[in-house]
């Protein structure tokens, strides 16, 4: 019989401090238990099992079948097949902190920023178009507390906070924004592109509330690939799966563009906006488009402000990658300080336990201060969290 996980990890050696700004957490069963009032407990979302045998969550008469959407880290490949997954079929650490930061150690990892999973739809969107805005609204705030009270509050040097917000209303929203960020909160994830989950777009101005309370108590906007759905699959027989995976970068690169003309960087000159998951390959294309949309074609002469948007695009828009082999070297137009690592642990695209490996491997030729850039202190710096001391282990070569 084939073993379900890999042999147990060692410990890997830490070359560079590493801050992830893209992992995910997979919502326990009892998250929501005893966090709801009590004329509402009973509608919380819950975990059943099938008669097949499959774990699934129920939440306001439908069925999300993808508990643990991908947790594969350290699964044996053979074993692996699509959705759902059992929480016996994942390690402990998609769900539980102390073995999340057990995992992270392995992985020479000091900080993580965690998304949730798909029962919220990675932003909370399937709480907010809930039948019963009031059930939906308790269930948001219930998922935030748990994550204060048993993710974050537990260890607090090693997971940056981010939380989900209502976005049935953006002024009650916004002040659920506001709660967070008073216990700490350092990050919201919103929708990418929410006019395709049925939401206000981004150019009417329905989501200034939402956006102000971030700039206001210094929220970074989180938009993670997959919020607002994936690519517009062709029909007929198709390779799903892999043409989803493919374009992630192509839907990072359409958010971006959205937001920015949107402009609500403008209007909003302190927000920041932090892409997931979608690398950083079409980073210094789109901003050679944009100065070529005002300067040769002057598509773009109505732009209000004395910047440009590729100036707005780099001072309100930070970006993240897990190697990016043959884009690294963009980092300088992309700017150095706006380029994030991600490990993406527990998903399929995850380079733990082996990801300061990988980074040798692919940026062993950056100079050690864009190393160190990319790997922690620009995280640091747009999450205000703090760094290990000492902060940057004293390696050989091939850092320079």
């Amino acid at each position: 019989m084939t073993d379900l996980f890999l042999p147990e990890p060692e410990p890997r050696a830490v070359r560079t401090t590493v801050i992830s700004v893209d992992d995910h957490l997979v919502e326990p069963p009892d998250m929501f238990e005893g966090r709801l009032p009590s004329r509402l407990q009973e509608a919380a979302p819950r975990v059943e099992e099938t008669k097949a045998g499959h774990q699934i969550w129920r939440f306001d008469g439908r069925t999300y079948s993808q508990v643990g959407m991908n947790a594969v880290a350290g699964r044996n490949p053979e074993t692996v097949r699509i959705e759902p997954f059992r929480f016996d079929e994942m390690r402990k650490g998609c769900w539980d902190a102390d073995a999340r930061v057990h995992d992270m150690d392995l992985g020479g990892i000091w900080a993580s920023l965690n998304f949730p999973s798909q029962i919220t739809g990675f932003c909370g969107s399937v709480f907010s178009s809930c039948s019963d805005p009031e059930l939906g609204l308790a269930v948001t705030r219930a998922w935030n507390d748990w994550f204060h009270d048993e993710w974050a509050s537990a260890h607090p040097d090693r997971i940056i906070p981010l939380g989900i917000t209502w976005l049935g209303d953006p002024e009650v929203g916004a002040e659920e924004i506001r709660r967070n960020a008073a216990r700490g909160f350092k990050a919201v994830t919103l929708p990418e592109r929410p006019h395709r989950i049925g939401l206000p777009t981004l150019f009417e101005g329905w989501w200034d509330p939402i956006i102000a309370a971030c700039e206001e108590t210094d929220t970074v906007v989180a938009l993670h690939v997959g919020s607002s759905g994936l690519y517009d699959f062709p029909p007929g027989p198709a390779p799903l799966v892999q043409l989803g995976a493919t374009l992630f970068g192509q839907l990072s690169l359409t958010a971006c563009a959205e937001w920015l003309w949107s402009e609500i960087p403008v209007r909003f000159p302190g927000v920041k906006i932090a892409m997931s998951e979608g690398g950083i390959g079409w980073v210094a294309m789109l901003l050679d488009r944009l100065d070529n949309v005002v300067d040769r074609s002057g598509y773009g002469k109505d732009w209000p402000g004395d910047l440009r948007p590729s100036e707005v695009m780099q001072r309100n828009f930070w970006f993240c990658t897990i190697d990016d082999p043959s884009t690294i070297d963009t980092r300088e137009r992309i700017g150095v300080d706006r380029i994030m690592v991600e490990v993406d642990y527990p998903h399929g695209d995850t380079t733990w336990p082996d990801t300061q490996a990988v980074i040798a491997d692919v940026w062993g030729h950056l100079p050690r201060q864009h190393l160190h850039r990319i790997c922690h202190a620009n995280a640091a710096d747009l999450f205000r969290h703090p760094l290990p001391d000492p902060c940057c282990p004293e390696v050989p070569a091939p850092y320079t």
